[in-house]
């Protein structure tokens, strides 16, 4: 079938393209620039590049009637981030019969009642972000009613080779992975009970595969997108000094304590992060989507800080020698 990947350079799809040419799909990738994707791949030979800016074709109120004069049996939209924006799509797509196959966020829900947590769950959502991606669905959940045909993805933390991942302290810094390889003192917030739930941006991909040809019982409906289980910090941390060889050297202090002792930029991401601790069901993903991921959180993590110290992106120091490969979980 004719599929058309909105925002395909990025991180999910870097593997998403790949995985639907080797499908035998035609693909037709629409993004701002031409720029190489995060994870290249021969198949990119074999995809029809397309540039357009988003926002500038919101404004003109043209953007959705150039998608959907693309004919596509399915559209699979990376980076909506309003909900004007989803409903010029929306109404377009509706009327060409296409699906549509959301990238949402696990920041939809807010801090949990219960865990794992489900997609029924009750929100809370904070944050712009997650106030505007709750909109959104909310909005498709609506015109899926009115004749939308749309399946709706939450990931997690995308975690992969290229680029920066969620650490044990919740946040970008790369410092704290420097601290674990050499057996330094890493601070955590509180007791570093909070969670993190990572996915690998393979998995991210795999999920969008399979939501191309859904069940009629997944229209209109949710699913998150994430490892099998969530992490503590804690123990994500003790883990992380196991790849080196090392025993975690931890100091729990409150938030605020650890506020203080962090850079702003990173203790704000920390606090972004503990303040909704996610843990999400992958239950009905399995379900109704067939959706399986190979790698744990650990495993994901491990691929991503591993490729960033061998392409010097992240210097560990020599006893990064006795790094692991991470490996997935067999098909």
């Amino acid at each position: 079938m004719r599929v058309v990947v909105i925002g395909a350079t990025g991180h999910v799809g870097g593997y998403l393209i790949p995985r639907l040419v080797q499908a035998g799909h035609e693909v037709i990738a629409v993004s701002r620039g031409l720029r190489s994707p995060y994870h290249e791949h021969p198949a990119w030979a074999e995809v029809t590049r397309i540039t357009a800016d988003r926002e500038a074709d919101d404004d003109a109120g043209t953007f959705g009637a150039r998608i959907a004069d693309l004919h596509a049996a399915v559209v699979i939209d990376m980076i909506c981030f309003t909900p004007s924006s989803a409903q010029q799509l929306a109404d377009a797509l509706r009327r060409a019969g296409s699906l549509l196959i959301h990238c949402g966020s696990i920041w939809v829900h807010g801090p949990a009642v219960e865990v794992p947590v489900t997609e029924d769950a009750a929100r809370r959502p904070s944050g712009s972000y997650g106030i505007g991606k709750a909109a959104i669905e909310e909005l498709l959940w609506r015109e899926s009613r009115s004749g939308l045909r749309a399946v709706i993805l939450h990931p997690g933390h995308i975690s992969g080779p290229g680029w920066p991942v969620i650490n044990p302290a919740g946040n970008l810094d790369p410092g704290v992975w420097r601290q674990l390889a050499r057996g330094e003192r890493v601070t955590l917030p509180n007791f570093g009970l909070e969670t993190v739930h990572h996915v690998h941006a393979d998995d991210v991909a795999q999920a969008f595969q399979l939501a191309l040809d859904p069940p009629e019982a997944a229209i209109g409906e949710s699913f998150h997108v994430v490892s099998p289980r969530a992490l503590t910090l804690r123990g994500f941390a003790e883990a992380a000094a196991g790849w080196f060889g090392r025993e975690a050297n931890l100091n729990c202090v409150p938030f605020e304590q650890f506020r203080q002792m962090t850079a702003t930029e990173h203790a704000d991401v920390t606090y972004e992060h503990i303040s909704r601790s996610p843990s999400m069901s992958i239950a009905k993903a399995g379900d109704l989507l067939g959706y399986a991921p190979r790698y744990t959180s650990l495993q994901a993590v491990a691929e991503a800080v591993h490729w960033l110290h061998r392409n010097g992106r992240l210097a560990l120091g020599p006893v990064a020698a006795h790094w692991p490969e991470a490996q997935p979980e067999a098909d």
